[in-house]
This record gives C-alpha cells, sequence and structure tokens, in this order.
C-alpha cells in the first residue's frame, strides 16, 4: 500500500495462533528460553507443530535472531525471515510482514514473537547510555545536552503543548490510566491483576516528568509474545477461529524522529499515527464507527489521547472526554500499563481473542479491532476482522 493508494493485502491472511509466557519483573530465564515458550505456546494454541513454520519476523531490537530462536523451537528450513525498526513501533507491523510474506507464497506459516527481560534486564525507561555514532545520534544531540534524556522527557514536550493548546490538565490523562487498570483488574495474566486505580490515585502519584506522573507510564516487563500468522483459505482449518487481517499499514510522518520529532510544524498530534489511520480506513473502507475494539499503544497516557484523534473517533482536544464516556471499548487487556509492557505484542493477542469472543474481558458482538503500535517513532496498525 503507497499513502496515495488502496492495497490488495487485506483479507488474504489471517492471525491463527498466540501465545506467551507468564508476565513478571524478573523472569528468571534467558530471553531466548522466554521466546521459545511463547513461540510453542502459539502454534499449540494454532493447532501446528515447529515443521510447519517456514517464516518468522520480529524486532531490530530483538536479542533473538531468527535461526536461533528456529534451531531452538524445533523448525526446519525457513523461505523468509524479516525484522522491523523503531522499537514498539514495530509491533503490528510484523504481522503485516507475515502477511505480506503469505499472500505472495514466499511463506506459509510464519511466527512473529517479541521476547525481553525489560524489567529484570535492559530497561528501555533510563533513556540513552552507551550508544555507537549515528545520524539518530547526531539528531538526538539537539536534544539531550538539554536535559531530555529519557522517553517519559521525550513524550512530555508533545503533552505539556497538548494541553496548552486545549486548556488543560494533567488530569485529563488519569481517564487513560484509569481505564487500563479497570480491565487489567480483571484480568488474570495481568501484572496489576486485582488492583484497580481511581483518579484520585493518578494525581496523587509523584511527577516523572511534568506533566507525566507515575501512573501515566508503563510499566517495565519481563516476558515473550509469539503471534502465528497463515493464509485465509488455511485459517478456516485450524484449531482456533482466525482474526483475519483486514488492513495494515505502517507510517512516518514528515520529519519524523524517534520519540523527539520537536521540529515539526505542530505538537499537538501524531502525524505517524495519522498516516498509518489513513491507509487503514482507504484501504479497509471503514471508519471509527465500524470498530467495536480498540487496542491503543499506551506505553504514555497522553498518546493515547492523541492517537484516538488521529484516527478520528473524537476531534482535537476530545479525546479525554471520550475515554472518560467510554465511547470506545479500549485495551480490555489493561494495557501496557495494566497487563505487561511487551512492545504491543500483547495488544494484538488481545485483539485476536475479542475477535474469537475469548477475552476475560469480552465486549458483546465484536467483528473488527483495531490496533495501533508505538507512538512517537515510525509506526503500525491492524484492523482485524471475524472469519467469514
Amino acid at each position: 500500500m503507497s499513502v496515495r493508494s488502496r492495497d490488495r493485502l487485506g483479507g488474504r491472511a489471517a492471525i491463527v495462533g498466540i501465545g506467551a509466557t507468564e508476565f513478571s519483573k524478573d523472569s528468571g530465564r534467558s530471553e531466548l528460553k522466554l521466546a521459545v515458550e511463547a513461540v510453542g505456546a502459539a502454534l499449540e494454541d494454532a493447532g501446528l507443530t515447529a515443521a510447519d513454520v517456514d517464516g518468522m519476523v520480529t524486532f531490530t531490537m530483538d536479542t533473538n535472531p531468527e535461526i536461533t530462536v528456529a534451531q531452538a523451537a524445533g523448525m526446519g528450513e525457513l523461505s523468509f525471515f524479516s525484522r522491523i525498526h523503531y522499537g514498539g513501533g514495530a509491533a503490528c507491523a510484523t504481522v503485516q510482514q507475515a502477511a505480506l510474506a503469505v499472500a505472495a507464497g514466499v511463506a506459509e506459516v510464519v511466527v512473529c514473537y517479541r521476547a525481553f527481560n525489560e524489567r529484570s534486564g535492559r530497561r528501555f525507561g533510563s533513556g540513552v547510555q552507551q550508544r555507537e555514532p549515528s545520524a539518530e545520534g547526531a539528531a538526538l544531540g539537539w536534544a539531550l545536552p538539554f536535559g531530555l534524556l529519557t522517553p517519559a522527557s521525550w513524550v512530555a514536550m508533545a503533552a505539556q503543548r497538548y494541553l496548552h493548546t486545549y486548556g488543560l490538565t494533567p488530569d485529563v490523562f488519569g481517564h487513560v490510566a484509569v481505564m487500563d487498570r479497570k480491565y487489567a483488574a480483571t484480568n488474570p495474566a495481568a501484572y496489576f491483576h486485582g488492583k484497580p486505580i481511581t483518579l484520585e490515585d493518578h494525581a496523587a502519584s509523584r511527577w516523572i516528568v511534568e506533566p507525566l506522573r507515575l501512573l501515566d507510564c508503563c510499566q517495565e516487563t519481563d516476558g515473550a509474545q509469539a503471534i502465528v500468522v497463515t493464509s485465509a483459505e488455511r485459517a478456516r482449518d485450524l484449531r482456533r477461529p482466525p482474526a483475519v487481517i483486514v488492513a495494515a499499514a505502517q507510517g512516518a510522518g514528515r520529519a519524523q524522529e524517534q520519540m523527539t520529532s520537536f521540529y515539526r510544524d505542530d505538537l499537538r498530534g501524531l502525524p505517524e499515527t495519522g498516516v498509518v489511520a489513513k491507509q487503514l480506513w482507504r484501504t479497509s473502507g471503514l471508519g471509527p464507527s465500524d470498530i467495536d475494539v480498540g487496542i491503543l499503544y499506551d506505553h504514555f497516557t497522553p498518546f493515547v489521547l492523541m492517537q484516538l484523534e488521529e484516527f478520528g473517533f473524537c476531534g482535537p482536544g476530545e479525546a479525554a472526554d471520550f475515554v472518560a464516556g467510554e465511547g470506545l471499548p479500549l485495551n480490555t487487556h489493561g494495557g501496557q500499563l495494566g497487563e505487561a509492557y511487551l512492545h504491543g505484542m500483547n495488544g494484538i493477542a488481545e485483539a485476536v481473542r475479542q475477535v474469537r469472543g475469548t477475552s476475560v474481558n469480552q465486549v458483546p458482538g465484536v467483528a473488527r479491532t483495531l490496533v495501533t503500535a508505538g507512538t512517537g517513532v515510525p509506526t503500525s496498525g491492524l484492523i482485524l476482522g471475524a472469519y467469514g
């Protein structure tokens, strides 16, 4: 798909298996072990074996090479393998790459995976450390000397501008945090199972970087998630009801950087998300009113509000009221604030469960789900639908 035309991918591939490890703060095992466990669980869910797999997709940030996971999981020959850049922005793009390979006949069964010890090992929230010289590093040189060292500080710049423009206060971000934790509280897989919060709890949490409080920032997690993609035709004969890939897209905006796009004309929104939204709506022929559940990437609460506005669920500056009024079921697994931070891959799994009708927080009559990936970076998105 180009940014100017409709593509022909929709409906040709489906997600047929999902699997994950437990979500923890100290897994006690290697990232390779986590990856293999999640891949095995996803194949079991699909009713397939390692021998059926001939393609793999992951993130450039994953420490587990495709060939190593394939060997450890007992797979045979691979005809396709790919890695997607830009951290959490890669999540939905892994599924897009898998679907493209399947639709083109390059592979028949593709496994997407992400595994890390992000809490007990390398913590992305700690920011930029020990980087090699690069073009990206040169760009960061305009922000780091002035104290903008961490993802929270980068997001805070855009969040502050958003609040100023629309005459809002930081309390509006609390609606996202409360919503996520409400669903996490009833999800046994969530790290914050049984631990809902209130708007008062949000307002009382300590500042991280104004206007962001602790409860505006996602948790850090050890764990892994895997997803199995195959053709729509083959999907109909497998163990679980498939989630058809109705549309998939990637997007980068003008003057795009990784989390530090401070020299854009406007800091009030997320142009990369806007690119993805236009492509998903154009290709699927759908619009906001056709979506039954939204799984929106929530590493920081302000960017959930901006995503809702970019996708047209509400007008500029209106997203906090939209969330407070429960205009759309969102992040029914608890999101990355409540369930786990798995670079968005666990959100894709929840979207599949909603289509299957098996979520612990099931929304009645779900036909289509929207999933987004990391924001503030080049990103991606999916619309998943029920088969038939």
